[in-house]
């Protein structure tokens, strides 16, 4: 049977809702953060040697990276559900999201929350340093491209129904991770009326709530 390898408030959260969506039977191992560095435990490098989740096996494959999860899912068990038609404006956009929201995306959310732990994981006399340096990149830097991009989702939302178009897809799915972690980060707010409206909608979904259930405590799953 497959098995997703879930750890708590993670990117996997997708897999299981993904899974929930297609109907298919899976199992759940799941693992919890060190409360302290708040990292994976070293129990999934026996899974795969980077120690990180999403995670999942399927038979004699172990397949890793949220993205090429959801693409294998849909793909494997979708027979075609949840992506649009090759060649197709939205299988465009389909396509640009899958990747955007890892590639663009999240490594500016990942910043923002390293520069905003920066000045509590340093001695105290250096705090003050660390405060200073955090608030200038977040100033000068990471403030003005996280709301760049935002924006630019927003406008978006704005044109059509989900990313990919008027019906839901994967992309959909990939997307909410890097959309939930900006509205738990603040950088989300009544604002930006479509993307508090796309969190509505995605937390209303009878398979969100069902991922939800088997995966246990989700921080981020709040309009």
């Amino acid at each position: 049977m497959l098995t997703v390898h879930h750890l708590n408030n993670s990117r996997s959260q997708r897999v299981l809702w993904l899974l929930e969506e297609l109907g298919v039977l899976y199992e759940v191992k799941r693992y919890e953060r060190d409360k302290t560095t708040m990292l994976a435990p070293p129990e999934l490098k026996k899974i795969h040697p980077l120690g990180k989740s999403p995670v999942i096996s399927d038979g004699d494959k172990t397949l890793a990276e949220s993205g090429a999860i959801l693409e294998y899912l849909s793909q494997t068990y979708g027979v075609g559900r949840f992506t649009p038609a090759a060649g197709t404006p939205e299988w465009l956009r389909y396509t640009y999201f899958m990747h955007y929201a890892e590639g663009s995306l999240m490594p500016l959310l990942f910043m923002k929350l390293v520069f905003g732990r920066l000045p509590t994981r340093v001695p105290i006399f250096m705090r003050p340093v660390a405060r200073a340096i955090a608030s200038g990149a977040d100033k000068t830097l990471l403030g003005p491209q996280i709301s760049n991009h935002f924006a630019f989702l927003e406008s978006e939302l704005a044109q059509r129904d989900w990313f990919a178009g008027n019906e839901f897809t994967a992309a959909d799915i990939q997307m909410s991770f890097p959309i939930e972690a900006g509205r738990a980060r603040d950088v989300i707010d009544g604002s930006r009326p479509k993307l508090m409206a796309f969190l509505e909608r995605i937390h209303a979904r009878p398979a969100y709530q069902r991922a939800l259930e088997r995966g246990g405590a989700y921080d981020f799953a709040k309009d």
